[in-house]
């Protein structure tokens, strides 16, 4: 290739996408609502939002008012960020998040990322309400995730990668990050709480998935099934964000109980394990703030 071949090449390596564009405005658009600057978010699964209620100095802000935010249309997602103090923490709050199953890509499910990461965003918890699989767990219970299979058959980065977020190739091998899970345990042992360790496996969904599926999961190393998570951990790894994963257990599996599955079901074990589940957030907050300062 000649030398003004390589220069073009670089040259268009290096120009800014739209989607880098989009995050950016919606980035400015939420920092000039607030004086507070997050270096945490949290992303708040079905039925756990209630946690981003209790920030003080808090700025709640619709998705529908943020430019070029996905807006929820599950059940138990409000579509709100909260931006507001966890004790002194400045942190920024997903109540709620997006899914592939509701049509959205899956670089439309990452996009929040993409904006917390021009936000200054350094560490992201992220959490979900998921299907137990091992047969260890019990509905209710808090399992910090070590590890993802991506079952959905899409991956965030397809495309055009821009080198404002992050590499084309990034490592996976600590998508959840050793030191946060570690804060987890502890922080459950000093609140008497049973926390679990697990592979997260995600699908695409919105059906729930059949007894042979859950068999295979299980035969390939899964311990939770959910419909989340995945897109917006491989973005905030692209980004270079720190990443810790929780999961409630909402309901075992289908195939590991009789018991049919339902949502409603999924929203009562999430409201049932609330007060547990927030004062574990309270505990490694601060110890998150401290590994990332």
């Amino acid at each position: 290739m000649s030398a003004k071949k390589n220069m073009k090449a670089a040259q268009t390596k290096s120009k800014p996408s739209v989607e880098f564009f989009r995050a950016e405005r919606a980035a400015k658009f939420i920092l000039g609502k607030t004086k507070l600057r997050p270096r945490i978010a949290l992303v708040l699964g079905s039925g756990l939002g209630d946690f981003a209620d209790d920030f003080t100095n808090a700025t709640k802000i619709p998705y529908a008012k943020i430019p070029n935010f996905p807006q929820s249309t599950a059940i138990g997602h409000a579509g709100r960020l909260v931006i507001g103090n966890v004790g002194d923490i400045p942190v920024a709050g997903m109540q709620g998040r997006v899914h592939i199953y509701e049509g959205y890509s899956a670089r439309e499910v990452a996009f929040p990322i993409r904006v917390f990461a021009r936000m200054g965003i350094k560490a992201m918890i992220v959490t979900n309400a998921a299907g137990g699989i091992n047969r260890n767990y019990s509905q209710g219970c808090l399992v910090v995730i070590r590890d993802h299979v991506n079952l959905q058959g899409v991956n965030p980065l397809t495309g055009p990668n821009d080198e404002r977020f992050g590499l084309r190739f990034p490592d996976m091998t600590q998508a959840y990050d050793r030191e946060f899970q570690r804060f987890v345990t502890e922080e459950g042992k000093n609140l008497a709480l049973n926390i679990h360790n697990g592979v997260y496996l995600a699908v695409q969904g919105p059906s729930y998935e059949t007894p042979a599926e859950i068999y295979s999961f299980r035969a390939i190393g899964a311990d939770l099934v959910g419909m989340s998570t995945v897109p917006e951990v491989i973005a905030a790894r692209h980004s270079g964000i720190r990443v810790l994963g929780i999961s409630c257990v909402t309901n075992m599996a289908a195939g590991t109980t009789d018991a049919p599955l339902n949502q409603e079901e999924v929203l009562e074990t999430a409201a049932r394990i609330k007060t547990q589940f927030i004062a574990l957030l309270r505990g490694v907050i601060p110890r998150i703030s401290e590994a990332i300062a």
